[in-house]
């Protein structure tokens, strides 16, 4: 029987047993662990946070590679380790302007006055150091042969061609060795590592000039309803400008994917079903906007159906954005996201990331939930996992007033959201929350 990985959600959270005067457990809200047991998916039950995401990751593999300079793999994730051909530092130098000596001269008392034979600097090869003289030496320059020590500039007194010290100095001061920052051989950066500046900088001082990293998602977006226009675009007064599919595509491309808004879809079953039909197969992820529920006229779940699609959920127990679909047709994964701006764009960042993450082999495509002190009270009536917007701060984390589900000003002014576990009533100001930052997910 084949071995699953499982999510497996707390019955309460870590803060709420630590009230409850329990034994504490690990934070986030949910973890991984392994069972041997088969899944089955039962698409209209109502599923646990913790169930969605494993469903969404279940099977996730990376993608294709490609080797790219390191300019152009900014952003990118590495599919491969960087192995240190080198070590760094590549050669003992110095750390100081100074003086390199071999302590061996310092027998004795002082003080000490030796000739000064030579100079090295960077860029130069150091000349060999005579016993019995200092070589003068300047920061990061190769340290001489035989010189085991480099003395501060402002502890000498140098003078007609003979530098004088007043105290002895100890073997290997001042001095950074070959390899003490990396070995040779060791791993400088590993696959799934997603590179930044830094990271792509530590490859260009191991002499890289590209790397390997995974091929970028192709998300393909189509938000539907007839009430919905382009910015700016003439309309009915009724009619409402297209605001989630530039969120989530901006979102996607901050991860690394590559995004493509297709023309909005119509409330029409057979048109909507022959515009996903044209995208599942030639695209990664298909994400669908609006249309999920139960209305009359949301078409999305029978269209992605009619297309081909094998639909695994759509329904989860978190709000906002209990109705969410998710399914696959081919090499496609489908993800359908309520249509009110807060839900879409809130259950994109807690599913659709994560999944163009580890679809880039990205090592820890998780949400990181973080404890934070609540700075007001925050009530729920228990049932659903409730995500709430806030604004975080060196205090703490302070909900925001209004948390309907279309009030996009809320999500636009939030920098974190604060979970409230789906059996809790919620917490009063000055308790501990757990928060997930948006910038984070």
């Amino acid at each position: 029987m084949a071995r699953a990985i499982f999510f497996v959600p707390l019955a309460t959270s870590d803060i709420a047993r630590r009230r409850a005067g329990g034994r504490r457990v690990r934070s986030p809200l949910f973890y991984f662990c392994r069972a041997d047991a088969p899944t089955r998916a039962i698409l209209f039950r109502v599923i646990s946070f913790a169930d969605a995401l494993r469903r969404v990751l279940d099977g996730v593999e990376p993608l294709g590679v490609e080797r790219l300079g390191l300019r152009a793999a900014a952003g990118r994730v590495l599919a491969r380790d960087v192995v240190a051909g080198l070590g760094l530092p590549r050669f003992d130098h110095s750390a100081m302007d100074g003086y390199a000596v071999d302590t061996r001269d310092f027998a004795g008392a002082g003080p000490w006055r030796l000739r000064v034979s030579g100079e090295s600097r960077a860029g130069a090869e150091a000349p060999a150091l005579e016993r019995g003289s200092a070589c003068r030496i300047f920061t990061g320059a190769p340290l001489p042969a035989g010189a085991d020590a480099v003395i501060l500039q402002e502890d000498a007194q140098a003078s007609e061609g003979f530098v004088g010290f007043e105290e002895a100095p100890r073997a290997g001061q001042n001095i950074r060795r070959r390899g003490d920052d990396l070995a040779r051989d060791s791993v400088a950066l590993r696959a799934g590592t997603r590179l930044g500046a830094h990271q792509l900088g530590l490859a260009a001082a191991l002499d890289q000039v590209d790397v390997l990293v995974t091929r970028r998602p192709r998300v393909s977006i189509v938000c539907t309803g007839d009430e919905l226009r382009a910015p700016g675009a003439a309309g009915s007064p009724s009619s409402i400008p297209e605001s989630n599919g530039l969120c989530v595509a901006l979102e996607s491309e901050r991860v690394g994917a590559l995004a493509e808004l297709a023309p909005l879809a119509s409330d029409d079953a057979r048109a909507t079903a022959s515009t996903f039909a044209s995208l599942l197969g030639t695209t990664d992820v298909l994400v669908t906007i609006g249309g999920v529920s139960v209305g009359d006229y949301d078409v999305v779940r029978p269209a992605l159906e009619a297309a081909g699609a094998t639909l695994d959920f759509w329904k989860v127990q978190i709000k906002p954005g209990k109705p969410l679909v998710y399914g696959r047709c081919g090499k496609t994964r489908i993800l359908g996201l309520p249509g009110n701006p807060v839900s879409a764009q809130l259950t994109f960042a807690l599913f659709g990331l994560p999944l163009l993450r580890a679809l880039q082999g990205e090592r820890d495509p998780l949400p990181r939930f973080r404890s934070a002190r609540l700075l007001a009270d925050l009530r729920q009536k228990p049932g659903r996992l409730g995500f709430y917007r806030a604004r975080s701060s060196a205090e703490g984390v302070l909900p925001l007033v209004n948390q309907a589900s279309g009030n996009v000003v809320s999500l636009a002014e939030a920098d974190a959201l604060i979970a409230v576990p789906a059996d809790s009533s919620g917490y009063a100001a000055g308790e501990p929350v757990e928060i997930l930052r948006l910038a984070e997910l």
